[in-house]
Parts: structure tokens; C-alpha cells; sequence
């Protein structure tokens, strides 16, 4: 999985970065045909946001978050992607048994 973080309006730091790779990392555990993740961290007044596009095999996944602290926001945003992910896995395993076809 090919993690890219940018920072619109703000300085990234290792530590951002290490945190926003960490957080990613657990959603392999539920699907691990991941491709691509871009990661999008700005401020805007005191709006602290992170937006992330998710490339897998056969779905592309977007969730946004903001919140007063950019850890709280990425934490917010890890859930969002972690519930999406299990939803497309269950349903591609729906299809492939077959319940799909009525």
C-alpha cells in the first residue's frame, strides 16, 4: 500500500506523517488489496481537516474529517475508511457467493 500525505496550510512532520501511516496500516488488516491512499491535512480558520481517497481492487473510497486537533481528525477519519472498507469487502464476498443473483 502506497501511502502520499500532503499538507494544505500546514507543516508536515514526521510525526503527522508517522501517525497518519500507523492509522492506515490497520485498515490492511480487513482488506489487503489496497493500492493507492492520498491523504489531504489542512487548516482552515481553526478547522482542522484530513480527507483521504482510498484506491482498492474494484472500489475507490473517499471520507473526509475535521475536528479542533489534526490527531483527533485523523483518528476520525481512519474509523470512517476502517467502516467503508469492511462494507465493500462484505459485499464483494456477497457477490462472489452468489447472493447477488435472484
Amino acid at each position: 500500500m502506497q501511502v502520499n500525505v500532503t499538507g494544505h496550510h500546514v507543516d508536515l512532520t514526521d510525526a503527522l506523517r508517522d501517525y497518519v501511516g500507523e492509522k492506515l496500516e490497520r485498515l490492511e488488516r480487513h482488506y489487503d488489496n489496497i493500492t493507492n491512499v492520498q491523504v489531504t491535512l489542512s487548516i482552515e480558520k481553526e478547522r482542522q481537516q484530513a480527507a483521504c481517497t482510498l484506491h482498492a481492487a474494484g472500489k475507490d473510497l473517499h471520507a473526509d474529517a475535521s475536528d479542533v486537533d489534526m490527531y483527533a481528525a485523523i483518528d476520525a477519519l481512519a474509523d470512517k475508511l476502517d467502516r467503508q472498507l469492511v462494507k465493500h469487502k462484505e459485499k464483494a464476498q456477497a457477490r462472489a457467493q452468489g447472493a447477488g443473483a435472484r
